[in-house]
């Protein structure tokens, strides 16, 4: 094997079987024969699993007698293992941007069936990472302090478990919620499934331990309008809004609501099912337990007029001269628990939600199960207060539809059982039926409490409902009866709506903030990887948890927002962090200042320095490259992706004959001396 100089880089290249991934289909032996012969590879090897301990340890081994300098390994997506191989690479004194991977799952045996031209592919890779690696440079680390604080932003389930764990590990957490109280959805719900416990006899005590922990601070009715920083140094801006009540001085008595001369509909806790008054507490168990005056509707914020509330109250709570503040929060991480909206019901057409009032949303039920709510726990029709005989409920209105969502929204099918059941336990005379795709339960007991329902006699039909229409007081539900293959109908009282999950509003603007990957077709969060990763993003630091990340019930809830809470105290533990990203540098020299880099740039980390010129922010550089490809002039470059890196990677695999790739090589090889 030919060594171009004693001072050019001295090569491991390693090749990995996966088990039969790769091997049944790449000719390992064959690849490995001609990656050994390439100038500068002094060592090539076939490992059946590199990235497991025994894999590593042949790595690591050859690293030491062979005196390598560049490692090259070929195996399956970087995504997945490049970490791994890193780390091997800096435990073996080795700067861990010496490594180059090629992906040859992926990219070959899982998409090529002709054995042959696989092979072809596999052995043209590796020849051009060979190449790139000629001319890795080590990427020098550097460290920064971490921030003591965590911001959490969202204050359901998720947000105040994630907040709550943090807390108790004495971590500083600010949790931020936009409504003037939290619990989120859950605080919404009658009961849980499967086990049907009382939803906020689980979630209040949580809430009032969350109004109390010394290390928590509470910040309702609150937007995060900007973030900007990077990891162990965020800064997340917060518009608080007026509450136009003191929470420190309010007793929670209701004299000024009861007082109050104006009644809008509650179109947040009961879903225009009920009234409020425009001073108001959203439900008895809120956190804050303090009253909050709506803004829209007051008529003395409004017109100057009445102030009825502030007369009445003896304990001088109410303050009309509150301002809005803007706080300014330094972090050192941040959890995202901003959960979900409901899909909009009206754009089903057919069934005709919102014109008829019996045509309802499963949250909307809900609420009538629940005893806090319009009806207070009395199950009947809203056109007539009459006791309905029968129930019809329809599933995946939203989910499972190229109209709207493709995806299954995985907690629906439960909802609808747990609420059937809770039917049959009031009014067992009541006839129900689900219209179903596919039942969809798992999770522990699910199946279980699917029996349940079942033995209950509520009647599942696997059916697609293609209308909904008025018959006198009766609501016709027209339908194909996939099972019996046929067309039929169907008179009920009450139709409830099994309506998909969506990403919430603030989601989506918080995603636009900090640069957060969302899945292409559904605009969730995307975690970072969806095994190995699952809580974390593509911007470091910066963690999701809940129906944020994608629909999920209580307890995956919570088990991802722990999971959140203990990566995030990972980052204040070590005290500080390393930064050693792939990040673009700027040649001053041939910049000629036009700033399109700034522009394109979707991570704002270039900014101008004392001479005008445009220079990266380590820390706030993601390496995505764009900045690269923008510049006019060719003064902008990313380290580990160097014009030259790439060039040579790319003509080593054109170059697909030895004899012209070893020709080609001897010039790079006295370029690479140069430099």
């Amino acid at each position: 094997m030919p060594i171009l100089k004693k001072k050019y880089p001295r090569i491991g290249v390693y090749i990995c079987h996966c088990g039969q991934n790769i091997s049944s289909v790449i000719d390992i032996p064959k690849v490995r024969e001609y990656v050994e012969k390439l100038p500068n590879v002094v060592v090539a090897r076939d490992i059946r699993y590199a990235c497991s301990d025994l894999g590593q340890s042949i790595i690591a081994r050859d690293i030491k007698d062979y005196n390598l300098d560049r490692v090259v390994v070929a195996s399956c997506s970087p995504r997945l293992h490049e970490t791994v191989f890193k780390n091997l690479l800096e435990s073996s004194d080795l700067n861990p941007y010496l490594f180059e991977m090629v992906n040859i799952r992926e990219q070959c045996s899982w998409v090529h069936l002709d054995k042959e031209k696989a092979t072809e592919k596999a052995i043209d890779l590796i020849r051009g990472a060979v190449a790139k690696s000629l001319f890795l440079e080590p990427i020098e680390k550097t460290r920064e302090l971490v921030k003591e604080n965590v911001v959490v932003i969202g204050a359901g389930i998720a947000g105040i478990t994630s907040a709550l764990t943090l807390a108790n590990l004495g971590v500083n957490v600010y949790l931020i919620e936009e409504k003037p109280t939290i619990g989120g959805h859950m605080a919404l719900l009658d009961k849980t499934f499967p086990t049907l416990d009382c939803s906020l006899c689980i979630l209040s005590p949580l809430m009032v331990e969350v109004k109390n922990h010394d290390n928590i601070k509470l910040l309702t009715n609150s937007e995060v309008i900007d973030i900007s920083g990077y990891v162990g140094n965020f800064k997340v801006k917060v518009k608080k809004k007026p509450r136009y009540v003191a929470e420190d001085k309010c007793v929670a008595c209701g004299l000024c609501s009861e007082k109050c001369p104006v009644t809008v509909t509650d179109t947040d806790f009961n879903f225009s099912l009920s009234k409020r008054k425009a001073i108001y507490i959203p439900f008895p168990q809120a956190i804050p337990n303090a009253y909050v005056i709506d803004a829209e509707n007051c008529l003395k914020l409004n017109k100057n007029v009445c102030g009825i509330c502030e007369r009445v109250c003896e304990n001088n709570a109410i303050n009309f001269s509150q301002k809005e503040e803007i706080l300014e929060i330094e972090a050192g991480a941040i959890i995202i628990a901003t959960g979900f909206n409901l899909f909009d019901a009206r754009k089903k057409k057919e069934y005709n939600y919102g014109k008829y009032k019996n045509v309802i949303t499963q949250m909307e039920f809900e609420r009538i199960l629940a005893a806090d709510g319009p009806t207070s726990g009395k199950i009947v029709r809203l056109d007539n207060d009459e006791k309905p005989e029968r129930i019809a409920f329809i599933q995946c209105v939203g989910s499972r539809d190229k109209r709207f969502n493709n995806y299954c929204s995985s907690i629906c099918c439960l909802i609808s059982i747990k609420q059937a059941l809770l039917i049959k336990e009031k009014h067992p005379e009541i006839e129900v039926f689900v219209f179903y795709n596919d039942i969809r339960v798992t999770g522990k007991d699910a199946e279980e409490f699917y029996v349940r329902a079942l033995e209950a006699g509520v009647k599942f039909i696997k059916g697609l409902v293609s209308e909904i229409s008025k018959m006198d007081d009766k609501l016709r539900i027209k339908y194909e009866n996939i099972m019996l293959g046929k067309y039929s109908e169907l008179d009920v009282d009450m139709v409830i709506l099994a309506t998909a999950l969506e990403p919430s509003i603030s989601s989506l603007k918080i995603a636009k903030k900090v640069h957060l990957d969302t899945s292409y077709e559904n605009n969730f969060f995307m975690e970072s990887h969806p095994k190995l990763r699952p809580v974390e993003t593509n911007v470091d630091g910066i963690f999701i948890a809940g129906c944020s990340h994608f629909p999920k019930s209580i307890q995956d809830t919570v088990n991802q927002a722990n999971n959140a809470a203990v990566k995030a105290y990972e980052i204040l533990k070590k005290g500080e962090i390393i930064i050693e990203e792939a990040t673009a540098f700027v040649d001053k020299e041939k910049c000629n200042s036009c700033l399109f880099c700034m522009e394109v740039c979707p991570y704002d980390s270039i900014k101008l320095d004392t001479d005008g010129k445009p220079e990266v922010v380590d820390a706030l550089c993601k390496g995505c490259g764009c900045c690269v490809a923008a510049c006019p002039s060719g003064a902008i470059q990313q380290r580990y992706f160097t014009d030259v890196q790439l060039s040579s990677q790319i003509r080593a695999i054109l170059y697909s004959k030895n004899k012209e790739y070893e020709k080609w090589l001897q010039t790079e090889a006295n370029l690479l001396g140069k430099t």
